[in-house]
C-alpha cells in the first residue's frame, strides 16, 4: 500500500525530465546560432519599435540643441 505514490511519482518524474531536457536543449541551440543567451519575455516587434523610437527621440534632441 506505501508503494502507491511510486506508481505516479515514476512517470511524472519521466515528464519533468524530459521537458527539463527539452529546455536545456532549446538554450543550447539558440545559444549556439545566436551567440547569447535567450531575452526571456522578448518580443521582437518591441524592440524594433524601441530602436525606431529612440532614433527619432536622438533625432529631435540633436536637431534642437543645434537651433
Amino acid at each position: 500500500m506505501s508503494w502507491r505514490w511510486l506508481e505516479a511519482a515514476l512517470p511524472l518524474g519521466i515528464i519533468a525530465g524530459l521537458l527539463c531536457t527539452i529546455g536545456q536543449l532549446e538554450y543550447r541551440i539558440h545559444r549556439a546560432y545566436h551567440g547569447r543567451p535567450k531575452h526571456v519575455g522578448g518580443d521582437d516587434l518591441w524592440d524594433k519599435a524601441m530602436v525606431q523610437r529612440d532614433k527619432k527621440v536622438i533625432e529631435k534632441f540633436t536637431a534642437a540643441s543645434h537651433n
